[in-house]
């Protein structure tokens, strides 16, 4: 059975309480591999991560490792709420690198209605400076992240119609076409009954593309889980696992702004070794791993 292991039991990130833009949390982070350095993208907000507490407002924030445990970051936000679809700011980044480009597909809150958040593109050569490229998919949607590599010439997309998993596919990032279901919740899973998302973009095995996702159960437990999609169709699952393989289990991850939460928007693959990145309780950041030795359903 697949499961995480943490890597300490303390989180990798917190929240700067000297810095205003990300004083209240810091949480749900994109991640990738390059240059020999772990980089993460992370959402950070200024008073809390729950509107129960206030009128929060997000920005992106950017951090980097060595050894992809201990991190620096920049002093300031990377992306901020400047356009009015981002009114409240930008969330929960997953980042692509397809040849010399990193994509980062997000979701820009707008706050000013009820289901204003929209799947939102932005690019870059370096991880630091972002071209945004506007709304990609005019919905209320998110839990978005673009495949590593076309599949028959198509980009492809992972999004997230409440309560499934969904695809859809483009020939330019722009039109979206053939949305089809890939997973939906499991009725008598005790943590993935009510609805289920994507974590990272896939990862490529000889075997299939691993796909980490969240489950959420009751009382809004959010918890990780694994599937292997199919090389040629991705849209098929080959396998899925029942059991979890990361649960709110350690103190920070049980109690904060929104308790019993480990959510990811990404990893980094080091070698043979995969460093999953978590928001945990909607508050910090925390890392676990596995081998890819460890993949198997």
């Amino acid at each position: 059975m697949i499961q995480l292991k943490r890597l300490r039991s303390e989180p990798v990130l917190t929240p700067k309480k000297y810095n205003p833009w990300e004083a209240g949390a810091v949480f749900n982070c994109g991640a990738i591999y390059y240059n020999g350095l772990v980089h993460l993208i992370y959402r950070a907000t200024d008073i809390s991560s729950n509107g129960v507490h206030g009128r929060y407002i997000n920005s992106l924030g950017y951090a980097v490792s060595v050894d992809g445990v201990h991190f620096n970051r920049l002093e300031n936000p990377i992306l901020v709420n400047s356009v009015p679809q981002e009114s409240r700011g930008p969330e929960d980044p997953r980042i692509t690198k397809i040849g010399d480009t990193f994509f980062m597909l997000y979701t820009g809150y707008g706050g000013r209605f009820d289901g204003d958040y929209r799947i939102c593109l932005a690019t870059s050569q370096n991880l630091i400076a972002w071209k945004r490229q506007g709304v990609v998919l005019d919905e209320s949607n998110k839990d978005a992240a673009l495949f590593p590599e076309k599949i028959e010439g198509k980009y492809l997309m992972f999004h997230r119609r409440p309560p499934d998993i969904w695809m859809a596919y483009s020939d330019d990032l722009k039109t979206w076409q053939n949305h089809r279901i890939v997973a939906s919740p499991v009725s008598e899973s005790r943590w993935e009954s009510v609805k289920v998302g994507i974590a990272g973009p896939p990862i490529k095995t000889p075997d299939g593309w691993l796909l980490i996702y969240h489950g959420v159960g009751e009382g809004s437990r959010y918890s990780l889980g694994a599937m292997l999609l199919d090389l040629n169709d991705p849209s098929k699952i080959i396998a899925r696992q029942k059991e979890p393989i990361l649960e709110p289990a350690l103190v920070w991850e049980k109690e904060g702004y929104v308790p019993n939460v480990v959510f990811s928007c990404g990893q980094a693959v080091i070698g043979d070794e995969i460093y999953v990145y978590y928001g945990a309780a909607d508050t910090v950041i925390g890392v676990a791993k596995m081998s890819f030795h460890d993949v198997r359903f």
